[in-house]
């Protein structure tokens, strides 16, 4: 159950710092912000509004608090293989996954191959130049970098998923930063002075307003569509190496979005940045970290928490503290019994699983805003 933790503020979270509060509670008292800021159990700081927050806004859009990967979110696909089905080991499936899905900031497709689904996504509302076009049709179903990974998973009934994190990549960041900077000139023109200057926003029905939202949804699209892509050939490797399998059901969600809702009788817009929309009978990925489970979860349709959930299980360390206190030995032991990058483990200790809250309080923490279908533990993972 929620409490209250400042003013307008609502926190779901058992463990919370002092800085988040003081971050999102800047948000809270936001003149366009129109009721409580929710606080979802994974809250962490973010640049400008609080990872983990569910914002309402009346008239306007925050584009810092949609943050810089528009569209980011998850996508997970219930197979029909069981545990029994699978190879004694998954290793010959690394090389498929790393070939078919590049991984790595700035990395791209070197054929630049253009499929259906990127030919349907249409245009932005902002021209993108060559460069940006190119940027475009390379990252297009490739995985990005950070957080973003691959994953098979096995459910408790030893049901076979896979699991992808990813979002719009680097033409969803400089769009998102254009408008950024742009809503910031704005608000220092107009003399509004703000708290956080990254909390700038876009009143609604002005030209600048418009651009961020066509660009906003175009990103959207571009990272959903990437996601389906990178799905399908994540599956039909797996399909592969396993020699057989078919799709039962897919399951592709934003965690970094905003979209135009009624709450409490009012047209809001409702922005998540780092939060799952959970309506009753929605269909939700929660990834825990690497060595940690996962959930496959459906809304309770939670008014208070604007009908959302969770994304993840949260930072509890920043990159650089997990560098310095973590070591790769010890992510090597929490990976054990697991297909992973253990080539790599020294550069992937800032995501070790003990920079991350614990998955299993952040569940127990939204037990009113989610219902848990299933629990999946990794047997591979591959990161950016």
């Amino acid at each position: 159950m929620p409490s209250q933790v400042a003013p307008n503020l609502l926190s779901w979270a058992s463990e919370i710092d002092a800085g988040t509060v003081e971050q999102a509670a800047r948000t809270a008292r936001l003149p366009v912000v129109s009721g409580h800021v929710a606080l979802m159990p994974d809250a962490h700081v973010g640049i400008g509004a609080t990872v983990g927050s569910v914002i309402p806004t009346e008239g306007a859009i925050i584009p810092a608090a949609v943050g810089v990967d528009i569209g980011c979110g998850m996508v997970a696909t219930e197979t029909t293989l069981t545990a029994a089905d699978l190879p004694d080991s998954l290793a010959p499936l690394m090389p498929m996954v790393e070939r078919r899905i590049p991984a790595g900031v700035g990395k791209g497709h070197a054929d630049r191959s253009l499929d259906r689904a990127l030919g349907e996504l249409g245009h932005p509302h902002t021209g993108l130049n060559p460069k940006q076009e190119k940027k475009v049709a390379e990252q297009f179903g490739t995985l990005g970098s950070g957080n973003h990974f691959v994953e098979v998973c096995l459910d408790e009934r030893d049901r076979v998923w896979t699991v992808l994190h990813s979002g719009s990549r680097g033409i969803g960041n400089q769009l998102a930063t254009m408008h950024i900077v742009g809503a910031k000139k704005l608000m220092k023109k107009q003399a509004l002075g703000l708290e956080d200057p990254d909390l700038a926003y876009l009143v609604q029905n002005t030209p600048e307003f418009t651009a961020y939202i066509e660009d906003m949804l175009w990103a959207q699209r571009y990272a959903m569509a990437s996601r389906a892509r990178m799905d399908r050939v994540l599956v039909d490797a797996l399909f592969r190496v396993v020699g057989t399998g078919r799709r039962v059901r897919v399951i592709n969600c934003h965690h970094n979005f905003t979209q135009r809702e009624t709450h409490h009788g009012k047209e809001l817009w409702i922005t998540r940045k780092g939060a799952i929309k959970a309506d009753t009978g929605d269909e939700g990925v929660i990834p825990g970290s690497m060595g940690t489970r996962s959930y496959i979860v459906r809304g309770r349709g939670n008014p208070d928490s604007y009908h959302s959930c969770a994304h993840g299980a949260g930072r509890r360390m920043s990159r650089t503290r997990a560098k310095r206190e973590l070591s790769a030995a010890s992510l090597t032991e929490a990976m054990r019994g697991r297909t992973w990058n253990a080539d790599r483990a020294a550069t992937l200790v800032d995501e070790h699983p003990e920079a991350y809250k614990p998955i299993d309080q952040v569940m127990a923490d939204q037990r009113d805003l989610v219902e848990v279908q299933h629990t999946l533990r990794q047997i591979f993972n591959y990161k950016g």
